[in-house]
C-alpha cells in the first residue's frame, strides 16, 4: 500500500467521494434553486441596502437587511462554495429568520478563487467585519452587538475572523465579535488540496498552515462558537466539525455542537430561515435573545 495522501484516504477518489459536497445529494440544483428563489424573495420583502463597498476592490461588497428597530444586534453572514463559486446574492435569504426577530443582517460578498488567493479572501472576510462594526450605527445596527457566522468554506472564515488580533491588526477592541456560528465548516484545508478542487483554488502547505484553524493556534477570547454539521453529511465535514471546536474548547474558550439529524450540506442552513428550526434557537440562545414567537417571516 502507497501513503495516504491525508488522515487514512489514499486516493483523490475516496478523498473526493468526502469533499465533492454536490455529489453528496441526489439532485444539487433543487438546492440551488431554494437559495437563488428564496434570496430573490428576501430582496422583495425585506428592506435592503444593496452591493454596499466595504473595501477597495470590486467583489468587496455586502448588502444590509436592518431590522426595524435602532441598535439591534448585527448577524454578518459568509457564504459558502469552496472559495471559489457562489456571492453574496445567493444568500439573502438567511435574513428571513432574523431580521423579523429584531436582528440586521450583514451579508458579505468577496473575490473567489483563482482569481484572489484564500489568503486574500481571509483578508477580504476580517475587512468587512471590520467595517460593519465601524459604521453599524450608520444602518441602525448596535457594533457592541456584532455576531458572525458561515457556512462550509464560510465556517473557515468565520474561525478565522474569531481568531483575529483585532487591536493589533485594526486598531479595534479585540471583543469586537460577540459569537460565532459555523454551519458545515471547514477547519483544515489540507485535505481540499488532493481534491478536484485543488486547480481552481491551489492551495499550497503556506495556505494550509496560515488558514486551517485546525492548526492555528487560537487566542483566549470570551466570545462563545456554536458548531453544527448535517447528520446526513460525509462524515469528514463531521470530523472537521468536532475536532475544531475540541481544538476551540482546549485553548479555553467557549464552544458548542448543535447536531442536525437528516440533514445535508445543503438543507443544514435553512433553519436561518425559519423560527421553528433548533438552529434559530440555538442561534438567538448563543446571541443572548429571546426569539419571538415560532413562525416564517
Amino acid at each position: 500500500m502507497g501513503a495516504a495522501l491525508y488522515r487514512a484516504f489514499g486516493t483523490q477518489a475516496e478523498l473526493d467521494e468526502q469533499y465533492d459536497v454536490e455529489r453528496s445529494v441526489p439532485d444539487f440544483t433543487v438546492y440551488a434553486r431554494h437559495y437563488t428563489d428564496e434570496s430573490k424573495l428576501a430582496r422583495h420583502r425585506l428592506a435592503c441596502r444593496l452591493d454596499v463597498p466595504y473595501g477597495p476592490t470590486r467583489e468587496e461588497h455586502l448588502d444590509i437587511f436592518p431590522a426595524a428597530q435602532r441598535d439591534a444586534p448585527i448577524l454578518l453572514f459568509i457564504h459558502g462554495g469552496y472559495w471559489r463559486m457562489l456571492s453574496s446574492k445567493e444568500f439573502s435569504c438567511v435574513a428571513f429568520g432574523p431580521v423579523p426577530a429584531g436582528v440586521t443582517v450583514v451579508v458579505v460578498n468577496y473575490a473567489l478563487c483563482p482569481a484572489v488567493s484564500i489568503d486574500e479572501i481571509v483578508r477580504q472576510a476580517r475587512a468587512a467585519v471590520a467595517w460593519t462594526f465601524r459604521h453599524a450605527p450608520d444602518f441602525g445596527g448596535d457594533p457592541r452587538r456584532l455576531f458572525v457566522s458561515g457556512h462550509s468554506a464560510g465556517g473557515q472564515l468565520t474561525a478565522m475572523c474569531l481568531n483575529t488580533e483585532w487591536d493589533r491588526d485594526y486598531g479595534l477592541p479585540d471583543d469586537i465579535v460577540k459569537g460565532g456560528l459555523s454551519i458545515s465548516g471547514v477547519f483544515d484545508l489540507q485535505p481540499i488540496r488532493y481534491t478536484l478542487m485543488q486547480p481552481l483554488v491551489q492551495i499550497d502547505d503556506g495556505i494550509v498552515a496560515r488558514n486551517s484553524p485546525q492548526r492555528l493556534r487560537q487566542r483566549k477570547t470570551r466570545s462563545p462558537f456554536l458548531f453544527t454539521v448535517g447528520g446526513d453529511e460525509a462524515a469528514e465535514f463531521q470530523r472537521q466539525t468536532k475536532d475544531f471546536l475540541e481544538h476551540w474548547q482546549m485553548s479555553g474558550n467557549e464552544g458548542e455542537l448543535l447536531p442536525q439529524p437528516g440533514l445535508n450540506h445543503f438543507d443544514a442552513i435553512y433553519g436561518l430561515e425559519d423560527r421553528r428550526s433548533d438552529l434559530w434557537r440555538a442561534l438567538f440562545r448563543m446571541m443572548d435573545l429571546r426569539p419571538p414567537a415560532p413562525g416564517r417571516n
